[in-house]
């Protein structure tokens, strides 16, 4: 039987990595990385946390001193919820924040923060920001008013609404007008129409500039 070669024993060493992929190999620093959080371990490449020069994993595997132990294996130790970590190591890996449905964005957004991994925690607000804003939007106020006409100006007046105004009820008052020989009947109309209000004060920011214009009209 053939006797390996020093070209193949090596590339058996190579494949999988050394126990001790925490910290430095022989010659240099390992390709890979041990992280073993909250007593779950996970194995990436040093390319892969250092994707976010500011942030403390970027830090840890450049050999910063940053007080983490190390394991019997050699990796690193962090006292963090592992649940939460898969997505930001995935994160790190290809730039996109996947969760799963059942995942709380505010767990992975605390640790995030932890990490110091900005473009992630940017995403996350402005995810949970847009949920809020979906979930708080406030109801449209219906705002009515009633209006007095003679019968010959209904048909006009109902024929011309606009401005969203719609038609609710029309209630006839009797006859109060005499024009020659014809009595001429009174009706009140009645009129509603939907206000829409967010959350983010967009309407009372109209109000605040038609005040304003009211008030330079009335100075002019």
């Amino acid at each position: 039987m053939q006797t390996p070669g020093p070209a193949m024993r090596m590339e058996a060493r190579e494949a999988v990595p050394p126990a001790g992929a925490g910290g430095r190999a022989a010659g240099g620093w390992s390709k890979w990385v041990r992280l073993n959080v909250g007593g779950t371990v996970f194995l990436t490449t040093r390319q892969t946390l250092c994707r976010e020069q500011k942030s403390f994993l970027s830090r840890l595997c450049q050999g910063e001193e940053l007080q983490s132990d190390r394991d019997e294996t050699g990796a690193y130790l962090i006292d963090r919820d592992p649940t939460y970590f898969g997505p930001i190591l995935n994160f790190l890996r290809h730039g996109k924040l996947v969760l799963d449905k059942d995942m709380a964005e505010e767990g992975v957004l605390e640790e995030a923060e932890f990490y110091n991994i900005g473009p992630l925690i940017r995403i996350i607000k402005d995810r949970m920001e847009e949920k809020d804003y979906t979930v708080t939007q406030v109801p449209p106020k219906h705002v009515y008013r009633v209006l007095q006409c003679q019968e010959e100006e209904l048909t006009q007046m109902v024929s011309t609404m606009s401005d969203g105004w719609r038609f609710e009820q029309l209630v006839n008052i009797g006859s109060s007008y005499n024009y020659g020989s014809e009595d001429q009947a009174e009706f009140l109309c009645v009129v509603s129409k939907e206000l829409h209000s967010s959350p983010r004060g967009l309407s009372s920011e109209s109000s605040r500039k038609a005040k304003l214009l009211q008030a330079r009209g009335t100075r002019m």
